[in-house]
């Protein structure tokens, strides 16, 4: 009889033909057995291994001594046959098996065992080990019923808390409106397509997430729904036309409405943007081997990725200088604020032209200073935007207060308060999102891949497009919904940077531009930046949204303090996205709880359930990042307003006391 290694670990038994597939190696025995007394001893072993796993989750199992008079005469027909709580299940398993084992044993030292007494040993550890087995793997996803049932009500609840504020805004809006605007009394219960739509499209996205292949691709619906809903717009608006005026289509391009036409050439931009973002990464799983424009750029070679490059950063330096110009603002302001942009701007090409050829030259200690210099002028450029811009706005000249488009009161000292409040307000809140988001698209072009510039640049367009259209749509549109459309353009760019729902897509590369040493934190940081460029985009978009609305109105109201005046102006770019994200998570985590025994539960709906969570991360930044900017700017104008008034009032009690 020669010796025999025994490897022994926790296993799972197969009942066909008693096979032990071995799942790790803890240790090395050498023992002197028998083939038969062999393979019962590595069963045992593995079971009393299965047996201890077992005890750390059920404290309650204690299987005590064993007895060989457990099974009786009868030992075949009692094997599988044990009834009770899971661990009187478990004992009753262990035990038969350690006592077949054991008579076995004792009849193979007296001469007098057989096959069958060593099969039915066998058959018993062989079912311990499948019922051990299984319940261990299903204990790993297993969570208490009434504690999902807790967090699943009180998501739901959430949820409907966040849609019945927006609701009740939108009407609280709507009867404000109806003050000021008497033609809308017709339409005080009607909904408009775009309006239905933009619900629609949360109801597809929501049926989609059932469907593993759906997951996948999901990027078409996105940017199927997101076109649609601007097709529907460009309807709308040409109709408007057609019957305001009751003229023909090719007659309208003669008339004075100038408005509508900026309307339907932005929507018309929204569109061809969107087509070429569509085109630039197939994406996806199923179809990610089709050919795209990032394909055909990789494959021309690196002078058509670099004069690719060039164009989007000329596009976004050309769009942020002539939206700062454009703005009526002082001539040191702009020179400062446009010196700066432009010089960042400027170091943001020369790191394109330089160092982006190769991994080796854009890792060396040059590029790495100069990334540092970029984040270190954009930071300042932003955080000094934020910090300054409301407490060095020019102040009005109450003596021309009549000649601004605001609603005078009769009162004009509280007139001239309010004024500059409104004033003040949209002109900081204007320069802070032109901060933001420009300031933000030129790191865009540093951390992306060199193919994504262009996406970032023709996302770019189409939101300032988006506020264009927004900006001249008067009262009769829905804010809602226009927040609800950046929210989606976010959301279909972020498709269109080569994002899927797969974790195979993330650019880790990316997230170690320049950091000189190895920290997780920054790595962490600089790589959510990257994958949630668009979305994130389209939040601080928000800041320059707000200033780009009518808040006229405001003025007349006797209820216009500094509350009000924030709810009429920050809550629906809070609260849609807030609320629109929340139905989508809400949704998903009871899908991911219905699919947890799905066969891609692993591959597909957990990745997505983790980009789901990262999604609501953002959106929770981004709408932190609106609503402190716009209390700090409306804050600091309410200051210097009450300041404005307190000077004006001893100015004219002084004249007063002269007369």
């Amino acid at each position: 009889m020669k010796y025999k290694r025994l490897i022994y670990s926790p296993v799972r038994a197969m009942s066909s033909n008693y096979l032990i597939e071995i799942s790790q190696v803890n240790s090395l025995i050498t023992i002197r057995y028998r083939p038969d007394e062999q393979r019962l001893r590595t069963l045992e072993l593995n079971s009393w291994q299965l047996l201890r796993l077992l005890q750390a989750q059920l404290p309650g199992l204690s299987c005590g001594s064993l007895s060989l008079d457990v099974l009786g005469d009868d030992q075949w027909s009692g094997i599988t046959k044990c009834n009770g709580s899971d661990e009187e299940i478990f004992c009753c398993l262990f035990v038969k098996a350690e006592v077949l084992h054991k008579s076995w044993k004792a009849k193979r030292v007296s001469g007098s065992t057989s096959r069958d007494e060593y099969g039915n040993a066998v058959m018993a550890y062989d079912v311990f080990l499948r019922a051990a087995s299984e319940w261990l793997s299903r204990r790993t996803t297993y969570k208490p019923a009434g504690l999902l049932a807790s967090g699943v009500a009180a998501m739901v609840l959430s949820c409907l808390i966040l849609m019945g504020l927006n609701f009740w805004l939108d009407q609280e809006v709507h009867h404000r409106n109806l003050h000021r605007l008497p033609d809308m009394k017709d339409n005080v219960h009607k909904w408009h397509v775009d309006e239905i739509y933009v619900l629609v499209i949360i109801f597809i996205l929501v049926l989609s997430m059932g469907s593993s292949s759906m997951v996948e691709e999901e990027q078409y619906i996105w940017h199927f729904l997101t076109s649609s809903f601007y097709l529907i717009i460009l309807r709308k608006i040409v109709q408007f036309l057609v019957i305001g005026t009751g003229q023909g289509l090719f007659t309208l391009i003669r008339g004075q409405n100038s408005r509508s036409y900026i309307q339907m050439f932005s929507v018309i931009l929204i569109l061809m943007a969107g087509r070429i973002m569509r085109s630039w990464h197939q994406g996806g799983v199923n179809w990610a081997h089709l050919p795209d424009i990032s394909k055909w750029l990789e494959q021309a070679g690196k002078d058509y990725v670099k004069s690719i490059q060039l164009v989007s950063w000329l596009l976004v330096i050309s769009l942020g200088l002539y939206s700062l110009l454009s703005f009526q603002l002082k001539k040191y302001s702009v020179m400062v604020f446009g010196f700066t942009f432009s010089v960042s701007g400027m170091l943001v090409l020369q790191q394109i032209l330089s160092y982006q050829d190769t991994a080796f030259t854009a890792s060396s200690y040059a590029a790495v200073s100069r990334v540092q210099i970029i984040y270190a002028l954009l930071g300042l450029l932003t955080f000094g935007a934020v910090f300054s811009v409301p407490w060095l706005m020019p102040i009005p000249n109450p003596k021309t207060a009549s000649s601004h488009d605001v609603c005078l009161s009769n009162n004009f000292l509280v007139d001239i308060k309010r004024k500059f409040l409104l004033l003040g307000f949209r002109d900081s809140t204007y320069v802070i999102g032109w901060a933001y988001m420009h300031c933000w698209c030129l790191l865009q072009l540093l951390l992306q891949q060199p193919t994504n510039s262009m996406p970032v640049a023709l996302l770019l367009v189409q939101i300032l497009a988006s506020m264009c259209y927004s900006s001249n749509g008067g009262q009769h549109l829905k804010q809602w919904v226009e927040v609800a459309a950046l929210y989606y353009l976010g959301m279909a760019g972020h498709f269109a940077l080569g994002n899927t729902n797969t974790l195979a897509t993330i650019d880790v590369a990316g997230a170690f531009i320049g950091i000189s040493s190895h920290s997780t934190l920054l790595s962490g940081i600089l790589m959510f930046i990257i994958t949630y460029a668009s979305p994130m985009l389209s939040f601080l978009s928000m800041v320059m949204y707000i200033s780009m609305k009518e808040t006229c109105s405001l003025v007349n109201l006797k209820d216009a303090d500094l509350g009000h005046f924030l709810k009429m102006t920050i809550s629906f770019p809070c609260l849609v996205p807030l609320g629109l994200n929340s139905i989508l998570l809400v949704a998903y985590t009871i899908v991911l709880l219905l699919m947890r025994n799905h066969l891609f539960v692993w591959s597909v709906f957990s990745p997505k359930y983790l980009y789901v969570c990262a999604t609501t991360a953002s959106v929770y930044m981004g709408v932190s990042v609106v609503s402190l900017t716009a209390v700090y700017t409306c804050l600091v104008c309410a200051w210097r307003s009450g300041t404005l008034w307190c000077s004006i009032r001893d100015e004219s009690r002084g004249s007063m006391g002269l007369q």
